[in-house]
Order: structure tokens, then sequence, then C-alpha cells
């Protein structure tokens, strides 16, 4: 019978943090990836039609490929963590005693010693759900993944990606198309957000909030001050 371990707070704290993070990933990666052709198409063109054609192709391009590797790469991990609790689950049910000695090298690798190392094995063998949930945690490293977290990161990636490609294109929209106003808004705009996204990820982790949110938007803006010179110097070509 294969078991199933322990999940419950640990699975929802793991899951609240993988949802921020991929939050945090398609927003940037959108906000960035059609900065750099706003940027880009505005040093080489005039042509505001095309710079919307461009940014528009970009902002569903990427939003569907960021949101379908989301989904697959959670759904591998899913696929991962399911295969390691049936040979898990295998192992305790047919060689326990193989399965003891790994608990038990475990817990000597943490500085255990004689009876407490014995008392701590048997506290945990004596469980087999928590024996288990120690072997997925401790001896594979791997953390559980929920059925339905592949169609969430899918949403969550694919929702923020659409929000951040939107952030360069507002000042375009809102100042009616005129181009270096537009331009110069979309820098202003984009390079706010990414500054509140670093200091954001700083608050919720580790780190100095202005030294997170300024390391932030230099490499988002650098992305875009790449895609600005590129096409400058390649609409420059005769």
């Amino acid at each position: 019978m294969t078991l199933a371990p322990f999940s419950g707070e640990r699975m929802t704290t793991q899951t609240h943090i993988n949802y921020m993070s991929n939050f945090i990933l398609g927003s940037q990666d959108g906000l960035v990836n059609v900065l750099g052709i706003l940027l880009g198409l505005s040093a080489a063109t005039a042509d505001i039609r095309l710079i919307y054609v461009a940014a528009f192709a970009a902002l569903g391009a990427e939003s569907i490929s960021m949101g379908a590797v989301a989904y697959t790469s959670t759904l591998a991990r899913r696929k991962q963590y399911l295969k390691g609790i049936e040979m898990e689950s295998g192992g305790i049910n047919d060689k326990p005693s193989l399965e003891r000695g790994e608990v038990r090298e475990i817990f000597a690798r943490w500085g255990y010693t004689g009876k407490k190392l014995e008392q701590a094995t048997n506290v945990i063998i004596n469980n087999p759900r928590a024996w288990l949930s120690f072997m997925m945690s401790y001896e594979l490293n791997l953390e559980p993944v929920s059925k339905s977290e592949p169609r969430d990161s899918f949403l969550v990636v694919l929702g923020s990606t659409v929000f951040g490609s939107f952030i360069p294109l507002t000042p375009f929209f809102l100042l009616g198309g005129s181009i270096l106003p537009s331009v110069i808004g979309s820098v202003v705009l984009s390079g706010g957000l990414l500054f509140f996204i670093g200091c954001y990820e700083a608050w919720t982790t580790i780190g100095s909030l202005w030294r997170s949110g300024l390391q932030m938007a230099t490499i988002g803006l650098a992305a875009g001050i790449a895609g600005f010179l590129i096409g400058h110097f390649v609409g420059a070509l005769p």
C-alpha cells in the first residue's frame, strides 16, 4: 500500500512561496521583454502602428510561452514527487530495516548519538506517514506539489506576464502614441515597478530593500537599453 505523506501547513506555505516567485518571474519577464521591444522599435521607426503590433505580438507569445513553461516544469516536479512517494513507501514496506538505517544515518549527520540517536529514529519509524515524509524531505530533498499547482502556476505566470507587459505600454496609450514622451514615461514607469518588485522580494525574503530594488531596476532597464541600442543601430543601416 502506498502511503500519503503529511502535507497541511508545509504544503500551503511552500505553495504560497512558489506563487509569489511565479508572479515576480512572470511580471518581470513580461515587463522587460516588452520594454526592450518598445525602446528598440522606437529608436528604429516612428510608425506607432508597427510598434504596437510588435509589442502585442511579444505580449501574446511571451505570456503563453511563460505560462506553458511554468505548467510543464511544475507538472514535472509533481511527477517526480509522486515517483519518490512510490519508491520510498515501497522501501518502507519491503525493506524496513534498510530504510530504518537511512533514517538513523540522517539523524547521525545531525549530531545525534547513543541513546538519543535511537530514540529519535524510533519516533520517526513508529509513525509510517511521518517516516515517509521524513524520507521525502531529508533523503530525496523533494517538496510536496499539489494536484492543482501545475494549473495554478500556469495561470499565475500567464496573468503576471500579461500584467508586466502592459506596464511599459501604458504611457503609449495615455500619451496618444507620441514617441519621445511615451518612451520616457515607459522607462520611468517600468523602472519604478521593477524597483518595487525588488523591494517586495527583499521584504518577503532577506536583504536590503534599497539594494534589491535598485538591482532589479538596473537589470531590467539595462535590458531595455540594449533593445534601444540595437534598434538605433539597426535602424540606421541603409
